[in-house]
């Protein structure tokens, strides 16, 4: 059993460390008689000494003591002057409360910014600007960090109820909504444990009166879809932006339900990492189930890779299932509804079908007795030609004004040999019947379906209830739509069959494998998606801003490195320039110690690019990246004006602040490293294609361009997938590593969100 002393001077309470130490259920004792401006002290005892031993290890100050006092066994750890972020992380690596300091190292990396940004609302004149930066941030989120409760949340909240009444009229007022919202969800969630500490040390000024519980139940209370109101979000239980309909914690299980007909595109990333949320927040089940009804379009290829993009996305599943495992179960149910008169077996010619259907006709089959559908029943299963001219459709409502109802189909016909179970079986059920069927018998009890689905929200429902299975409860989000992109499995399809790209992780696709190879860090999707959140508003979103989000991800610690165009590159000679090449060692970045080191050598010959060498004048002083400035004597031309040599001197005194161009450049030199620069467009011209029209007729004509480039001798030590910057050419990732001096390395660019072309 582990017990923590804290002392601290009485003007100074630390209630970050307090509160966190209460809420991971650690015994803690405070001792608030230390002088003032003393810095605190945690005395940590334990009759375990491993536990004790192993504490001190990961704790990053000096440790004063730690010492065994016999004969009672108890080890003792004392720290003294130390951080109140150092005691948090202690605690929050050692607290029941799952995930406290956060899930991965990732995680870890962003509570400690906020534990080093926490501090900025004890001072006075920055309190508000603090506030409305930390509103900014909670626009879309539940926690600060990740999907639950961490240390970053308790500093920050620490930080505002500490500061009194300055922070409960900004909390009365409307003008910090989110932070408003934030503030009061986490206080509702721990109200007894908050109410103590800042009852104890902050006294009046802490929490404010609590949300009574039948307002507080009644301000949860949504739409039918789980939607809180604004007020109510304020004060309830830490959410999303939603809620699910009577979830409880502990109690659900939700399902990613992919068909295995493509792969996994930035759409169905969406869905995957909603359930995930939702998952984890209600510490509830995830399932991947791939929806394997139609064996025309599916393939273990597909399965495969699904599979693959999931991990890539860091989605934590707990079984794996497939709509094929319940076939049998979902024969019987069928011939149960024929039986009972809630489905019947029908031979219209489909076109014939579709029309009645629209028009509200009912079938000439429509009231066929259920002993005269079970032979045709058994007609389709062993395949006879009487029974390929049929289908089973539900029995529902031909009236219907939706349209779903009008007695949809559940059973066809479907020759091709099935990707798992082979040519068992001569017909397959609809999506429409095997997913209410399936969702129900595996126990299901949240299904998160994409707005798109809502007409047949009602068709779900209805069919479940023939069924006399269990209601699943279906929560809608809006669907992911980005400009100039084709999200339909059956159209990506057709540039892969035409050859229109190189195969499904092509870097043209909005596949997670065809924009992780373009250079997007996973990290910056997953934050891109979450967002998003779980709101059903239909947004056409811009690429731009995912571009912006994975710059901001990679530049802090990608390496530079530098090239030079082939195309009419120009060579410029140093009069004063070393006759003899020399090496220096210099950071591949100079703000990151971890992208490690490069050599570059200095030469008296040196490349530049084309369109920096014409816009050079002549006397003009330049400054040449990482050597110093130089001052252009020449310039020769040929007899058609393009710019072929130019002729300088060093000027290494000189001042980079007075100089316009700053210009990278290669060595004359033989290890220079041929590279291929692939740049793409988008697929199609159209921001979004009107309703009913063929992406055909708006194919981009040319969405690959390959631009030849020489780069520095470091780049053949490349690897496949890391990240670069070309400097001043923009980010790049690579594609093909060196291998031989004939056969370029191929970098891929990478939008910075600045702009697409």
């Amino acid at each position: 059993m582990m017990e923590v002393k804290l002392s601290f001077p009485g003007d100074n309470p630390p209630l970050s460390v307090i509160a966190t130490a209460k809420l991971a259920g650690i015994p803690i004792s405070a001792d608030s008689s230390l002088a003032s401006g003393s810095l605190p002290t945690f005395l940590i005892s334990s009759s375990d000494n491993e536990y004790v031993l192993g504490f001190s290890l990961f704790i990053d100050v000096r440790v004063s003591s730690w010492e065994k006092w016999p004969p009672y066994a108890l080890w003792i750890l004392k720290l003294r002057g130390t951080s109140l972020n150092t005691l948090l992380r202690c605690l929050g690596r050692v607290a029941s409360i799952p995930n406290l300091y956060g899930q991965d190292a990732f995680e870890s990396c962003q509570i400690d910014e906020w534990l080093e940004y926490a501090p900025t609302f004890s001072i006075g004149s920055e309190f508000e600007n603090a506030c409305s930066y930390v509103d900014g941030i909670l626009l879309k989120r539940t926690f600060l960090v990740g999907f639950s409760l961490s240390i970053a949340d308790i500093a920050i909240w620490s930080g505002l109820a500490g500061s009194g009444q300055r922070w409960e009229s900004l909390r009365k007022s409307k003008k910090y909504q989110n932070l408003v919202r934030w503030f009061n969800s986490i206080s509702a969630e721990y109200n007894t444990v908050l109410n103590e500490v800042t009852g104890t040390y902050v006294g009046k000024r802490g929490l404010g009166k609590p949300v009574p519980a039948k307002m507080k139940e009644k301000e949860q209370q949504g739409s039918n879809n789980g939607d809180a109101s604004e007020k109510g979000r304020a004060s309830s239980k830490a959410t999303a932006e939603v809620d699910l309909p009577d979830a409880e914690v502990g109690n659900i299980r939700l399902r990613f339900a992919p068909e295995p007909s493509g792969y996994l595109h930035i759409g169905h990333s969406k869905a995957a990492l909603m359930n995930q949320y939702f998952a984890q927040r209600y510490q509830g089940q995830l399932i991947v189930r791939f929806d394997d009804t139609n064996p025309a379009k599916e393939s273990n290829e597909f399965v495969e890779n699904l599979l693959k993009d999931i991990e890539t996305l860091g989605i934590k599943y707990d079984a794996v299932t497939y709509t094929s495992d319940y076939f049998p179960q979902l024969m019987e149910m069928a011939e149960n509804l024929i039986h009972s008169g809630k489905a019947y077996v029908d031979d219209t010619p489909r076109e014939q079908m579709q029309k009645e259907r629209m028009d509200g006709i009912e079938s000439k089959c429509r009231n066929n007795s259920p002993e005269e559908n079970m032979e045709l029943w058994k007609e389709m299963i062993a395949g006879s030609e009487r029974g390929l001219m049929c289908c089973v459709r539900g029995k529902l409502d031909m009236q219907d004004p939706n349209k779903s109802l009008r007695d949809p189909v559940y059973y066809r016909y479907n020759p091709i040999p099935h990707h798992r179970i082979g040519s068992k079986y001569k017909l397959y059920p609809t999506y429409d019947f095997a997913c209410p069927f399936v969702d129900a018998i595996e126990g299901i009890t949240h299904a998160l379906r994409s707005s798109e689905y809502h007409d047949r929200n009602a068709q779900y429902h209805r069919i479940q209830e023939d069924m006399g299975v269990k209601k699943v409860h279906i929560y809608e989000f809006s669907r992911l739509n980005l400009v100039y992109t084709l999200l339909s499995k059956r159209k990506l399809l057709w540039f892969v069959q035409n050859g229109k790209v190189d195969g499904w992780d092509d870097p043209r696709f909005p596949t997670v494998q065809g924009i992780v190879r373009r250079g997007l860090k996973v990290d910056a999707l997953i934050q891109f998606i979450l967002e998003q959140g779980a709101s059903k508003n239909l947004n056409l979103m811009e690429w731009d801003k995912l571009w912006t989000i994975n710059k901001k991800i990679i530049d802090p610690v990608c390496p530079r490195h530098t090239a030079v165009i082939e195309e009419k590159r120009v060579l410029v000679t140093l009069a004063d320039g070393p006759d003899k090449p020399f090496v220096r060692i210099i950071p591949r970045h100079k703000k990151y110690e971890g992208a490690g080191q490069k050599s570059t050598t200095y030469t008296k010959r040196i490349w530049i690019d084309y369109a920096d060498a014409v816009s050079i004048s002549e006397n003009e002083e330049i400054t040449l990246m990482d050597w110093g400035n130089a001052i252009i004597k020449e310039i020769r031309k040929d007899q058609d004006g393009n710019v072929t040599e130019l002729m300088g001197v060093l000027h290494i005194e000189g001042s980079v602040k007075t100089t316009k161009l700053k210009l990278t450049w290669l060595p004359e030199i033989s290890e220079l490293v041929n590279l291929s620069l692939m740049e793409f467009d988008y697929l199609i011209t159209k921001k979004k294609l009107d309703e009913g029209e063929d992406f055909l007729d708006a194919l981009n004509p040319c969405t690959k361009r390959e631009i030849a480039a020489v780069g520095d001798s470091n780049i053949r030590n490349l690897k496949r997938g890391e990240i670069v910057q070309l400097e001043r050419k923009g980010y790049y990732r690579c594609d093909v590593p060196f291998t031989r001096p004939s056969k370029p390395v191929v970098l891929f660019a990478i939008p910075d969100g600045r702009q697409q072309k």
